[in-house]
């Protein structure tokens, strides 16, 4: 095993300061020994994660650094944090736009680490999208935010608890909107970075992909829909021919694929929609649900929850999904280390 103090730390972005992102970050650093977690650092304001420990009344030493090697070298006994100014004072629960420069500032420290190889990898708190807009932000969220920032990558959005990894080809569209948009060309490429992805990401050799279908009972053979045959069985044929190495099933009625049994045969599910993907994973694992960028240059991961304001401040934030993410893109970079 690496020493602590040698290995690339992860940096972790503040998100929105007056949401829940400080307090699970210290809440995870808390956790660090008992969790086993690899060596962070936080990109934000040293100031606002000491007044959150003092709230959650933890005896915890804030040490400010200034590059991403110090972290590993004070990580066992203090929470290191690269510094980020806050335009004003954050108070819990209520978002600024006047931060908003502060959040982007975050993101872009560590995106820049990133992509010169100073950390393994970013993890990013949650981000209150309208407050960016307000603020400045020009496309639509952090996904497509790091994507520009990191010369225009392809990203995939990937979801991920113990035992289920689900990706919508359709992300954040209305139902109808979603249905109208769906192409070949779309799943095909989504499906192909989403092979890549598991093999290099995940170090699975040859990755089982399930196809799921847009209609019920996959469309009962076009009586229920033609999409199943005219837009997704087309692309699992193509991505059959496209990635020998990946085994690609479906289209397959979304109803059957994800009780317990179903969910052995396969090692990620391409959705055609968002809440197709999304109900399963937080039925199953509300609390621990990771949200993986695929497809870009570096290493991101980042909570499966939002800012959640309405409990900013209160000190009852689960720190779970954070420990997770934290895991996950650990686990990416060990495996891009390795292959």
């Amino acid at each position: 095993m690496a020493d602590p103090a040698s290995a690339l730390p992860l940096a972790i972005s503040m998100g929105d300061p007056a949401g829940i992102g400080p307090e699970i970050t210290v809440k995870s650093w808390a956790e660090r020994k008992r969790e086993n977690l690899a060596v962070f650092f936080a990109v934000g304001n040293a100031d606002l994660y000491r007044e959150t420990a003092r709230l959650l009344k933890l005896d915890i030493d804030i040490q400010e650094i200034s590059s991403p090697g110090q972290a590993g070298q004070v990580f066992s006994d203090a929470m290191p944090v690269l510094p980020i100014d806050l335009a004003e004072p954050a108070a819990s629960g209520i978002p600024s736009p006047a931060n908003a420069t502060s959040v982007l500032a975050s993101i872009d420290t560590a995106c820049d680490f990133a992509l010169d190889g100073s950390i393994a990898g970013m993890v990013t708190n949650p981000i209150h999208k309208r407050t960016l807009y307000e603020g400045g932000l020009r496309v639509p969220g952090h996904t497509e935010y790091l994507a520009e920032r990191c010369g225009g990558a392809t990203p995939l959005m990937m979801l991920s608890c113990p035992g289920l990894r689900v990706v919508p080809v359709t992300v954040h569209l209305s139902l109808g909107e979603a249905v109208e948009s769906l192409r070949a060309d779309a799943i095909v490429e989504q499906g192909r970075i989403l092979a890549e992805a598991l093999k290099r990401d995940f170090g699975i050799e040859r990755p089982r992909i399930a196809v799921a279908a847009l209609n019920p009972h996959a469309g009962e053979e076009g009586h229920l829909g033609r999409e199943e045959i005219e837009v997704i069985a087309p692309a699992v044929e193509a991505l059959r021919d496209l990635c020998p190495d990946a085994r690609f099933t479906g289209p397959s009625p979304a109803d059957t694929l994800f009780h317990a049994a179903a969910r052995s045969r396969y090692d990620a599910v391409l959705c055609m929609y968002h809440d197709q993907a999304l109900i399963p994973l937080k039925t199953i694992d509300f609390e621990n649900g990771v949200n993986t960028t695929l497809g870009l240059p570096i290493i991101r991961s980042s909570p499966d929850h939002g800012t959640a304001f309405d409990i900013a401040g209160k000190g009852i934030a689960h720190p779970g999904s954070l420990i997770a993410a934290i895991r996950t893109a650990s686990e990416i970079s060990y495996h891009r280390a390795n292959a």
